[in-house]
């Protein structure tokens, strides 16, 4: 799909699918056809291939060609399938227009739009475009971020209260699936940032051969959002390597529990097994089996040595 769009009074006009692409300011390209890349690439800007995006080297990510600016993130989205993945989005910045290209879907793209007027420094030219793009995913990023804080939250609330100490299973079950989930997504938050602070950092040492060199302060603000997000994210991780150990140690003592108990009702039974083997012998002389009240006395012996387990582990605390 393609999405271009142009300035209109302080904010971004999408244009019509067959308007002419060389009056669009922004050409955002979502899985683009073959035919689609061909127009971008009469306007000069060659899309790189999915291949190209993927490479982990700096130079294939953040590089000048042909008097453009190619710079690759790695951002969180959601798939085809709208399951949650992450993905390279490859900003092509020229003096004329801002050009992306994405393989998947950051709602950041959606939600820009719509608010290109009221963020960042406005949306007149490509280079504020950029940076109120790049402003808005970092807002994504920091919302997405006190979402995990929130749900750390409620995982742990759950397992440290005094009240919750009977968990079941199956709530703890839960609680470590939710923090595996939460660890996934900040992870892919974390590739993020540093991704976003790279380009940033990138777009930054090219102000100099800029038409608008105003743009500076903007640039230092975002590193410093970003270098914020960056130490929020890494407390994060501690946070959530804690509340993953506490729910494996609420689990532990869950399975300690039952194994104990276990243990002691084993243990109850111990007396009065041995007493019941020591009389089901088949020895031809044994006194107890001739008395009248041998099988009473056998039984009430039984009962006995059972409470009297059952009274020593309540007063070693066992129970």
């Amino acid at each position: 799909m393609q999405f271009a769009y142009r300035p209109d009074e302080g904010h971004l006009t999408r244009l019509d699918q067959a308007a002419d692409l060389s009056t669009a300011l922004w050409i955002d390209l979502y899985r683009p056809l073959p035919s689609q890349s061909e127009a971008v690439a009469r306007l000069g800007v060659i899309p790189p291939t999915l291949a190209d995006m993927e490479e982990i080297e700096i130079s294939n990510r953040l590089y000048r060609e042909g008097g453009a600016d190619y710079m690759t993130v790695v951002l969180p989205g959601l798939s085809q399938t709208k399951t949650p993945t992450s993905g390279p989005v490859c900003f092509i910045l020229t003096p004329d227009r801002l050009v992306t290209l994405r393989y998947h879907a950051p709602r950041p793209f959606e939600t820009y739009p719509e608010r290109a007027g009221k963020v960042g420094p406005g949306c007149d030219t490509p280079d504020k475009v950029f940076l109120g793009l790049i402003e808005e995913i970092i807002g994504r990023m920091a919302d997405i971020l006190e979402g995990i804080g929130r749900s750390l939250d409620e995982v742990a609330s759950g397992i440290y209260q005094r009240e919750t100490k009977g968990l079941r299973a199956d709530m703890l079950q839960d609680a470590l699936e939710r923090v595996g989930r939460e660890g996934d997504l900040l992870g892919r938050v974390r590739l993020g940032l540093l991704t976003v602070e790279r380009a940033v950092s990138f777009f930054g040492q090219t102000l100099a051969d800029r038409p608008d060199a105003g743009l500076r302060p903007l640039v230092k603000g975002l590193m410093r959002d970003l270098q914020a997000l960056e130490v929020h994210a890494d407390f994060l991780g501690s946070r959530l390597a804690l509340t993953s150990d506490a729910t494996l140690g609420m689990i532990n003592l869950s399975q300690n529990v039952t194994v104990r108990i276990v243990s002691v009702v084993a243990a109850l039974f111990m007396p009065p097994t041995l007493i019941a083997s020591a009389y089901g012998m088949n020895f031809a002389h044994m006194p107890e089996l001739a008395h009248p009240m041998g099988y009473p006395m056998a039984l009430a012996m039984m009962l006995t040595s059972a409470v009297s387990t059952y009274l020593f582990f309540k007063w070693k605390h066992w129970l």
